[in-house]
């Protein structure tokens, strides 16, 4: 059976296709669609399953990117290749073209609801947008002690897109689909890799300027765009030649604080591999340094710096990558430009007075 067929036969079972042949996502499964550890290289929260599991397969990991569908899911966590992976799902829906007993309830055919899941998502992101302000609002003052209290510099923003980056002071956070309270928070724009708004992200904070004491504190909204790689551009570009990027928000702040220079944040390391800058500028990576893994021998935030950075010099585009001096400390997994800037890691939230 070819793998079209394969994956038609395996919609709506992919829960128990992925528990049988992939054991490290039972967490996952089991947590749906909430985050967990990664299967793969472990951590905090850094993984979910998507909602629509069990008929698409799909998950995400915050540090290794997007698996669309079960197939690439299912090779990720074991390791498998693709002939590996539609053998075993093969054997066990179809038993090798054997008599093999399906379920007693048919796979129901996938119903598209493309167009109202849209603008659905649309309607969630205006209301959180709609109940923004400025950074520099007398209001966003937990934003501004938030960025003081992580060690990032005095921020100029003069400098900073006020319609990219931006402050709520009380927004709803869920978790299971419960509300569990309001919260302040620093709201930030990410943009396709056109320049169109996809989603938002939302840092909650408290009105003393302390990370939100719930489960998962950043969040991102879902996407109502098809193009996932962006870009949250929180620096007014200008007329500089010269545009850095970085993984984090709070990293991009530091280092536009420290180094006077324009600042867009990709979000994670696999979606820093995929950053498409803007034409006519020359690109400068301020790389997270992170400590080697099976998957990516050399840290993945170094591995993902020099990645984009080939690809740019193929391209035409100058491109360098700097990474922080700093050795990693005992029983941290990274340091990034904020840690080097700050000098913050393991003391995160230092008191700092500001207005």
């Amino acid at each position: 059976m070819e793998a079209k067929e394969l994956k038609q036969l395996a919609t709506g079972r992919w829960e128990s296709i992925a528990s049988r042949l992939a054991p490290s996502l039972l967490e996952a499964i089991k947590r749906l669609p909430h985050h967990v550890p990664c299967p793969v290289h472990g951590g905090v929260d850094g993984f979910r399953l998507f909602k629509d599991f069990d008929d698409t397969g799909g998950g995400v990991c915050n540090t290794c990117g997007i698996k669309h569908d079960g197939y690439s899911l299912i090779m990720w966590a074991n390791g498998w290749g693709f002939k590996e992976t539609h053998d075993a799902i093969h054997e066990m829906l179809v038993g090798g073209g054997q008599n093999y007993s399906l379920p007693s309830v048919a796979p129901q055919p996938v119903v598209k609801k493309k167009e109202v899941d849209v603008e659905a998502i649309r309607d969630s992101l205006n209301h959180v947008w709609r109940d923004s302000i400025t950074l520099s609002s007398p209001e966003a003052r937990p934003a501004r002690q938030y960025f003081a209290n992580r060690g990032i510099p005095q921020v100029d923003y003069r400098k900073l897109d006020s319609k990219m980056i931006r402050f709520v002071p009380f927004l709803e956070y869920y978790e299971e689909g419960k509300l569990l309270g309001k919260y302040p928070a620093i709201v930030t724009m990410v943009c396709d890799s056109n320049g169109r708004p996809s989603t938002v992200h939302r840092t909650y904070i408290t009105p003393d300027g302390t990370k939100a004491p719930v489960e998962s504190p950043k969040k991102m909204m879902r996407h109502c765009a098809a193009d996932l790689y962006g870009a949250i551009r929180i620096a007014v570009q200008g007329r500089s030649r010269v545009l850095a990027v970085t993984e984090g928000i709070e990293t991009a702040l530091a280092v536009m604080s420290a180094f006077n220079v324009p600042v867009w944040a990709a979000g994670n390391a696999h979606l820093l591999e995929n950053f498409v800058p803007p034409k006519g500028v020359d690109i400068v990576i301020y790389a997270d340094k992170d400590l080697p893994s099976q998957q990516h021998p050399e840290g993945h935030g170094q591995s993902a710096a020099r990645a984009l950075l080939k690809r740019l010099w193929q391209e035409g585009i100058k491109a360098s990558i700097k990474i922080p001096d700093n050795e990693i400390p005992q029983g941290a997994k990274s340091v990034d430009w904020l840690d080097a800037i700050s000098g913050a890691k393991h003391a995160p939230f230092k008191k700092a007075a500001i207005k």
